[in-house]
């Protein structure tokens, strides 16, 4: 009977597998990180209704929600070359554009659309901080970025952190297209490794089980993070608050 499936093969190939997890790893909280950030900053736009600048973060996040990833990952590959190739000839610079890294544009990419989808978790939770709280610091004399700071960005975040750990598990999968820019990370490696042995299948378990423990793992932190912070919250009551404001 022919080997059909090589189970010792699925875990043999496991190490070769995660010998590349950095480079997922980097690219999952890197455009996590930055898109979080960019995702405030259209939140905030969009919430104050700033001209021009709201009406290009609505056609920005239609877009970017309105079409797959992987386009955006080739618009990135082979748009950003094409723009600098314009800069260098009406600006007369001298950008090396054959010197940059296909890990850019993987990662212009992602944090775009990471910033996207957050932006609108973002401005949800923004919009649900008690406005009690947010007059009684008015009152106080605080400024607009004091107030982000201070109150309304830390109550946000626990109210928005369900989200926000869904995306980053949903990121975490999505890296696997980051081969199509020339970025080999865990499945780019699981390709290689599936075109020398023709073990297609056993190669795409091993992925299947490192991303799922990776899954669990985000899962637990991300549980333990929510406990960890609504048990600072049931502490931390209004009357406290005021208290410190005072």
């Amino acid at each position: 009977m022919p080997n059909i499936l090589d189970i010792g093969l699925i875990f043999t190939q496991i190490p070769m597998l995660l010998a590349y997890l950095p480079v997922t790893l980097f690219i999952t909280f890197f455009s996590m990180l930055l898109g979080v950030i960019l995702g405030l900053i259209i939140a905030i736009i969009k919430m104050n209704k700033i001209p021009i600048l709201s009406q290009i973060a609505a056609v920005f996040v239609s877009f970017i929600r309105g079409t797959p990833l992987l386009v955006q990952l080739y618009l990135s590959f082979y748009g950003i070359p094409i723009l600098l190739r314009y800069i260098n000839y009406f600006y007369d610079t001298h950008y090396n554009i054959n010197g940059i890294s296909p890990m850019f544009f993987v990662l212009i990419a992602f944090s775009l659309n990471e910033a996207a989808y957050n932006s609108e978790t973002i401005r949800a939770a923004l919009q649900s901080v008690n406005k009690g709280q947010i007059e009684a610091a008015q009152s106080l004399g605080m400024t607009y970025s004091q107030l982000l700071r201070r109150i309304v960005i830390p109550e946000a975040f626990i109210v928005a952190l369900p989200n926000l750990a869904n995306a980053l598990i949903g990121l975490l999968k999505g890296t696997s297209l980051a081969f199509v820019c020339s970025v080999t990370e865990m499945t780019g490696r699981g390709k290689t490794l599936a075109g020398h042995s023709y073990r297609y299948f056993e190669v795409y378990i091993s992925l299947a089980l490192i991303y799922w423990a990776l899954t669990i793992i985000i899962e637990l932190i991300i549980k333990h993070l929510e406990k960890r912070l609504t048990i600072s919250e049931s502490v931390d009551t209004p009357s406290y608050r005021r208290g410190k404001l005072l």
